[in-house]
């Protein structure tokens, strides 16, 4: 099986999301998701592929919907209706298996994962989407980035 390595932008207080929207913008971050994602495969929930609204270039990108009729309105883009069938369907692909939102998708493909990248947004605010929590005694930091208006922390799992 591929490496499973889930990627996100984190606010202190575990916000990922407010609806379909990221509540707040820091330059650079999102720049930063395309070179970590650049050639991979990208797993993620029907409401984060609505939120982006178009596949991303250089990547495979994967739908999760339990909506057996969605279509996600480019035949590049491939339709999963299970987490184990996201997988089956990235292994046919180029790169490693990127997951990339929602709080659902995260939450289900986190004891998968072998690999974290959390981009570590120093805010507190509101939204109704937050990362998974996880057991940091699992994990072991690798490699911190300092950036101006957040930190990258690379997390890969030891247990």
């Amino acid at each position: 099986m591929k490496r499973v390595i889930c990627v996100a932008a984190v606010a202190r207080n575990g916000v990922i999301g407010a609806g379909p929207d990221i509540p707040w913008s820091v330059p650079g971050e999102q720049r930063l998701f395309k070179e970590v994602t650049w050639g991979h495969v990208l797993v993620m929930g029907r409401t984060t592929y609505e939120s982006i609204g178009r596949p991303l270039p250089g990547r495979t990108t994967i739908v999760l919907t339990r909506d057996r009729a969605y279509d996600p309105g480019h035949p590049e883009v491939l339709v999963a209706h299970s987490l184990e069938q996201a997988l089956m369907k990235a292994a046919l692909h180029e790169g490693e298996v990127i997951i990339a939102g929602g709080a659902q998708v995260y939450a289900a493909a986190l004891p998968l994962a072998s690999e974290q990248i959390l981009s570590i947004i120093p805010l507190d605010p509101e939204g109704d989407a937050h990362y998974p929590a996880f057991r940091e005694a699992e994990w072991e930091e690798t490699d911190r980035e300092v950036f101006e208006g957040f930190e990258r922390v690379w997390l890969r799992r030891i247990v």
